[in-house]
């Protein structure tokens, strides 16, 4: 397994805030891009999620480049989607920042998981998370896809020695959810305030 290093992550939370208080696009796509080697040391049986990760991330950053100052707040794309009725679109950045947010919230409850329950397995930790955030989101065939990928997931201790930090690992990691979850609670309430928070997977 390669090596995370989770404090260069926790330094880029201080970029993600505009000084007016709203989520900037490429600092909240950068920390998610972080996290995608993390999502390689479940091995391949995880290859799906992040292939579906780093797309949504590339279909938000290719929208932003087209237009850095336009794009610079999260939200730009959405409001635009939802404008012009395409924001439910399976191509729209709308939906993939839905998705995207959604796996970032599984990722976030299974380090939650992995802390707060250290006699847990991977595979009931994953589960766990995995209920609590992406399941109600999922048809039958993706609920299925993940029962066989909960089969085969990584052994703890070493996916967990897979990530290091400069200090108490513990607190490094504690600190990670404490700084994201604000971060991706605000998409959700922005979600749903424009009413795309329920789009849901064949």
């Amino acid at each position: 397994m390669q090596k995370f290093a989770i404090d260069p992550l926790l330094r880029r939370f201080n970029e993600v805030k505009s000084q007016e208080g709203r989520i900037r696009t490429k600092p909240f796509l950068d920390v998610c891009k972080h996290l995608l080697p993390l999502i390689d040391n479940f091995g391949s049986s995880m290859s799906c999620i992040k292939s579906d990760v780093a797309c949504n991330i590339r279909k938000l950053e290719s929208k932003y480049f087209s237009n850095t100052s336009a794009y610079s707040d999260l939200y730009s794309m959405t409001h635009e989607e939802i404008k012009a009725k395409i924001a439910r679109n399976a191509s729209s950045c709308t939906t993939a920042l839905v998705w995207l947010t959604r796996a970032m919230d599984f990722v976030v409850q299974l380090f939650r998981n992995l802390l707060e329950h250290p006699d847990w397995s991977m595979p009931k930790a994953c589960t766990d998370s995995y209920k609590t955030t992406l399941k109600k989101w999922h048809g039958w065939l993706g609920i299925s896809t993940f029962n066989v990928i909960m089969k085969i997931a990584p052994d703890k201790e070493k996916f967990m020695g897979s990530v290091i930090g400069q200090g108490n690992l513990t607190s490094e990691i504690e600190k990670f959810c404490l700084a994201f979850t604000p971060l991706l609670e605000e998409n959700h309430k922005f979600l749903v305030s424009v009413g795309v928070d329920d789009i849901r997977a064949l």
